[in-house]
């Protein structure tokens, strides 16, 4: 069942070309046109009437926004795994869908993960910049160096389907791997991969390399701070692909800065797009501008996602990838067959 001729809905960011054209040959399209985050005034009047839209992180969807919107909003598909942007809570008790895109970005996010490893650890963003500088520079066996990362203890904070996939990378390097998590990892999945849970205080004491896999939640908010990272080895790396406020970045300019702890590789920020001045002056940082899922492959497969679970909704069948699967149980719907 195709969805109603004309229904109307709002795509907040332009999205790949494919995922555009599909969802305009099935609905009345409504495109942002400008350029980054849709400003808040627009958004809501943008909203106002639709019966779907597809979100960004950057935007916020919560009591203010639904109500523009208007009663005939049935689902929000956000262009994203991570949905700490929108007001689940608010949407179920409209009985609005909430849709995300997991899965289809594990493998890359995974290896933008391994990118800042390898990138901090072996100061190549500081040799490219001192190459590009055109300042004399010969090969000194002294000249920037860096940790080895093969053989050593990788440390994961959370071990869901990315630091599961990170991990898988580490058997190529003959690493160590420990992950600390609210729950353990089925027992197959331990074996199989080679992993063992342990508390987050002694995994930040052990590993040479952590890396952050975690939901942005209150109990994850500045989950690494300034007495985690004094536990932290002297030349330990810390990588953040997961959300910017997962870590006090304050407290890591000043341990960066301090020689606490010898090199970070950050994918995501506090108050992205915004960059803490600290930060951008030292140079044992890696700073990436959130490129996590930024391969041309992934970004298509997000959008054809979010496409799916926005045509399934507005046809009246189960989006594939549900936040908030209470809401269409509610509604009675049989299952598709």
């Amino acid at each position: 069942m195709a969805p109603t001729a004309c229904e109307p809905v709002l795509v907040t960011r332009r999205l790949p070309q494919e995922v555009l054209a599909r969802i305009a040959g099935a609905c009345d399209l409504d495109l942002w046109q400008g350029t980054g985050a849709m400003p808040r005034g627009e958004l809501l009047r943008h909203a106002a009437g639709k019966t779907g839209l597809v979100t960004l992180l950057t935007d916020r969807i919560d009591e203010e926004l639904l109500a523009a919107a208007g009663p005939d909003l049935r689902i929000v598909a956000n262009y994203a795994v991570g949905y700490d942007n929108i007001d689940v809570a608010a949407c179920s008790a409209r009985g609005i869908l909430v849709a995300n895109t997991p899965d289809v970005l594990t493998e890359t996010s995974a290896d933008m993960a391994w990118a800042l490893m390898l990138a901090a650890t072996r100061r190549i963003c500081e040799g490219d910049r001192l190459v590009r500088s055109g300042q004399p520079w010969f090969w000194d066996p002294g000249m920037l160096l860096g940790w080895d990362l093969h053989h050593k203890v990788l440390g994961l904070v959370g071990f869901g389907r990315i630091g599961q996939a990170v991990a898988r990378r580490a058997q190529g390097f003959g690493m160590r791997v420990v992950y600390a998590s609210r729950r353990a990892a089925p027992a197959e999945i331990d074996r199989a991969v080679g992993v063992q849970r342990v508390p987050l205080a002694d995994l930040l004491a052990d590993a040479d390399f952590v890396s952050l896999h975690v939901p942005l939640t209150p109990e994850t908010r500045h989950l690494i701070s300034a007495d985690e990272l004094r536990r932290m080895k002297p030349g330990a790396v810390l990588v953040n692909t997961s959300r910017g406020a997962v870590v006090d970045e304050a407290a890591l300019a000043a341990a960066l800065g301090a020689g606490e702890i010898f090199a970070a590789g950050l994918d995501v920020y506090e108050r992205e797009p915004e960059v803490l001045p600290a930060l951008l002056s030292l140079p044992n940082v890696v700073l990436a501008p959130h490129l996590g899922s930024a391969s041309i492959e992934t970004r298509l497969a997000m959008g054809m996602m979010a496409a799916d679970n926005l045509l399934a909704a507005l046809s009246g069948r189960r989006p594939p990838t549900l936040v908030n699967p209470e809401v269409w149980d509610a509604r009675s719907h049989a299952e598709p067959r």
